[in-house]
């Protein structure tokens, strides 16, 4: 069984670098059936259309061997960055249950951003489906520095939580208390 390389999961590559959010853009979340997060992503891929899928890296013990597998952190979301027409060819793919108005454009973006950093960042994440309350912080050095998020503190250690709140999940990786300093207001 051949092992499949990695697929685009953001569209274009630049997409949190502030490029392609002009052109009377907006961002919107594609709820999609399921197991078709990655489908519709080849499709968006194809028609030139921006978008983020978040994925974080899975390996499963098959027969002996261990096989890594990318899989959607946020399931059955994808996040569109689409002009009118963009936004219907999204829609005429087959794959979209619904496609939701994001009134703070701003905020999402932000919290896009943040999920891609993390990701990128190579740290081990999880998941997180539910909001837990916790007192927010900046990472101030390494490879998440400038990142805000509430840090919850558990018996394994510091927990740092990166929200989308549109969506009400996010992912959250192991910190040490020597990066963080709490943000006031």
């Amino acid at each position: 069984m051949p092992i499949l390389l990695p697929e685009t999961n953001v569209h274009p590559s630049h997409l949190f670098d502030g490029g392609a959010d002009q052109e009377g853009r907006r961002w919107w979340v594609l709820h999609t059936k399921p197991r078709q997060e990655k489908v519709l992503a080849r499709q968006l891929v194809q028609a030139d259309v921006p978008f983020y899928l978040p994925v974080v890296e899975r390996r499963s013990v098959i027969r002996g061997r261990v096989m890594p597998s990318q899989i959607p952190l946020f399931t059955s979301y994808v996040f569109l960055l689409a002009n009118p027409d963009e936004r219907v060819t999204a829609l005429s793919t087959r794959s979209v249950v619904r496609s939701i108005e994001v009134r703070d454009q701003a905020e999402l973006r932000r919290d896009l951003a943040q999920v891609h950093r993390l990701i990128s960042s190579g740290l081990p994440l999880t998941p997180e489906s539910q909001f837990r309350p916790g007192v927010m912080v900046e990472i101030t050095t390494g490879p998440l520095a400038g990142l805000r998020g509430p840090i919850v503190r558990e018996a394994t250690g510091n927990r740092f939580i990166v929200q989308v709140h549109f969506i009400q999940q996010g992912a959250s990786v192991m910190v040490d208390d020597l990066l963080l300093t709490v943000v006031r207001g």
